[in-house]
């Protein structure tokens, strides 16, 4: 019979590539769906809502100027490093949200597809989205997607993993950087996302997990003038208006709560809902009176 102590794990937040405690020093318990306590988690201040929006701000010049194709391989390493941590991620959804294991083991590898799914849109949805438009007289007029910047999102309270993977990736995928605020009540899937981000090859500062009181975390990224877009998902009925008001302040981009399925079949729908059109007017280069061009 062994009498070693166990070892209880220290959760961190997960800004800028590193792994720092809150700087106001403080935690909360986090319990199963029967009330036993799983860990501490931090609880998030507005400073360090302000420390993750300088992180996902002095990414996005390196991951919005990176080739699609290259952020696709980048996802697709994430769902390989998901796979290979598989079982840690079935325990932590199952106490998380009190489901069975082989429930927590369907979400956990319907998360894990999905980053799959977003990996190969990377490099194809410019093609959906975008493209040359007819115009009347000798220019060529194109359209191309661009990444919106910095996007903040409340990420789903009920949904740990699965929600939460359902609205971090399409963001990246599309050349943005996020900073995500975990579920409120189970945040620890998320943070232990966060180690696997960190030995990926997604470079520090494009994803950025807060862990906290919704609300309080919210309010500052919602007023912050230098986050481009935010999404409600995780936050209820009056939250969200209270943030759409304090995001109007510098227009900012943003996607309203509504009931969503995690399981069904995403769409392009978050992927094209944080990205701005840019469309260049440029001449043919026609050659004399005889009309022809090139």
């Amino acid at each position: 019979m062994s009498d070693r102590l166990t070892v209880f794990k220290t959760y961190k937040l997960y800004v800028g590539g590193k792994f720092p405690r809150s700087e106001s020093g403080r935690v909360y318990e986090v319990t199963d769906s029967k009330g036993k306590w799983l860990a501490n988690a931090p609880l998030s201040s507005r400073k360090d809502a302000r420390d993750a929006v300088v992180a996902a701000r002095k990414a996005f010049g390196g991951w919005s100027g990176a080739t699609a194709y290259n952020r696709g391989q980048v996802l697709y390493r994430v769902a390989e490093m998901l796979e290979g941590r598989k079982d840690q991620f079935v325990r932590e959804v199952a106490d998380a949200e009190g489901i069975s294991k082989s429930k927590a083991a369907a979400q956990v590898d319907a998360a894990i597809d999905r980053w799959v799914w977003y990996a190969g849109w990377t490099d194809k949805i410019a093609q959906v989205v975008g493209g040359a438009n007819p115009v009347a007289g000798p220019f060529f007029n194109l359209s191309t997607p661009e990444p919106t910047g910095v996007v903040a999102v409340a990420a789903p309270q009920k949904s740990s993993f699965l929600g939460l993977v359902s609205v971090i990736a399409p963001v990246i995928a599309t050349g943005s950087t996020v900073v995500v605020i975990a579920s409120e009540k189970s945040p620890l899937p998320a943070l232990s996302l966060g180690e696997v981000l960190a030995t990926s090859d997604v470079p520090g500062g494009v994803v950025n997990i807060l862990t906290g009181k919704t609300a309080e975390i919210a309010a500052p990224l919602a007023a912050h003038q230098d986050v481009n877009a935010i999404d409600l998902t995780g936050a209820d009925a009056e939250l969200a208006r209270e943030l759409e008001v304090a995001a109007a302040d510098n227009l900012k981009r943003v996607l309203r709560p509504q009931p969503v399925d995690w399981s069904a079949d995403p769409g392009t729908h978050r992927l094209t809902a944080f990205l701005e059109t840019k469309t260049v007017w440029h001449p043919t280069g026609s050659l004399g009176a005889s009309g022809s061009a090139y």
